[in-house]
């Protein structure tokens, strides 16, 4: 990969990563279900007038379109309004990654290797130990919102994988279209008018800034760059660049909060990521080692 290209990957992931601190300074001001109809309805509009509708069915997009906002962004927002901090939520949120593994074994008949089996035991232990954090960054329900907020994204990807559309950004365009009124509703039953009314007078710069940064720079720049990046290069070398999102994510919270890295969140991220990087690419690091001994063993032995 280009260093430009690499720069620029790791600049996503950074930006994907603080996300998480600026979704924390929105809901100063405003519901969680809230900000989130109000990220997906300016990632649709107007770009929904000058995209084209990906051709897949109905189904997938409003599938889609309900998964991704209500269950992950809104459940999402709605524990880091519980209390959980910006960077546990984002290393929460990784765990994801082996949720859509384990449905994705269950929908298309495919087999867990040894590798992701293993990877998931190592994540799993730094979520529990995530449960012994007692600083004040970590609330039960918090932690149960996200967990539940990964599995929707599991969902969500096995949505996308059922589409098999090639057109990515225009599948998340016209997919948001149908997240925001069911979060604007979801809100309404929940809280009657006060949240629409704190909208009203709340509003500020920070909040204003939130809503315009996750819509622009994190989901429709930050996606559309990403993806033409997998189609540049192979999977294998864009993919593994995501395990710096959580990564970031402590580090904004760290800057914009002052929130604390005590051991136990370095041991429950090592842990996670480690598992991650077992889970998803032990087979490749497997092979990267297996011929990188090969390749050692066939160098001629130096002259006496």
């Amino acid at each position: 990969m280009k260093l430009s290209h690499l720069l620029l990957a790791i600049g996503i992931t950074a930006i994907w990563g603080i996300n998480f601190s600026v979704i924390k300074l929105g809901l100063h001001a405003i519901d969680p279900f809230i900000l989130a109809g109000l990220r997906f309805t300016l990632c649709a509009i107007p770009a929904l007038f000058f995209i084209k509708k990906p051709d897949v069915p109905w189904r997938y997009l409003i599938g889609y379109g309900l998964v991704f906002g209500i269950g992950l962004w809104g459940l999402v927002n709605l524990g880091i309004k519980t209390g959980l901090s910006a960077g546990i939520a984002s290393l929460v949120l990784q765990l994801s990654a082996f949720f859509t593994l384990l449905l994705g074994s269950y929908v298309f008949k495919e087999q867990l290797s040894r590798y992701q089996i293993a990877g998931f035991v190592l994540a799993c232990s730094g979520l529990m130990s995530i449960v012994f954090i007692t600083d004040g960054s970590v609330t039960f329900a918090g932690l149960l919102l996200v967990l539940a907020g990964a599995i929707a994204w599991s969902i969500a990807n096995i949505i996308m994988k059922k589409a098999g559309t090639k057109q990515v950004f225009a599948f998340l365009v016209w997919s948001s279209a149908f997240s925001p009124l069911p979060l604007f509703l979801l809100d309404g039953l929940i809280n009657g008018s006060t949240g629409y009314s704190a909208l009203i007078s709340h509003m500020d710069t920070r909040a204003i800034l939130s809503i315009l940064f996750q819509v622009y720079p994190n989901t429709l720049l930050g996606y559309w760059i990403w993806n033409s990046l997998l189609k540049q290069y192979p999977v294998s070398t864009v993919a593994p660049l995501s395990l710096l999102v959580p990564v970031f994510g402590i580090l904004g919270s760290m800057m914009i909060f002052g929130e604390v890295i005590s051991p136990m969140k370095i041991l429950a991220l090592v842990l996670i990521i480690t598992g991650l990087a077992v889970g998803l690419y032990g087979q490749r690091i497997k092979r990267y080692f297996i011929r990188s001994r090969i390749r050692c063993d066939q160098q001629p032995a130096d002259e006496p």
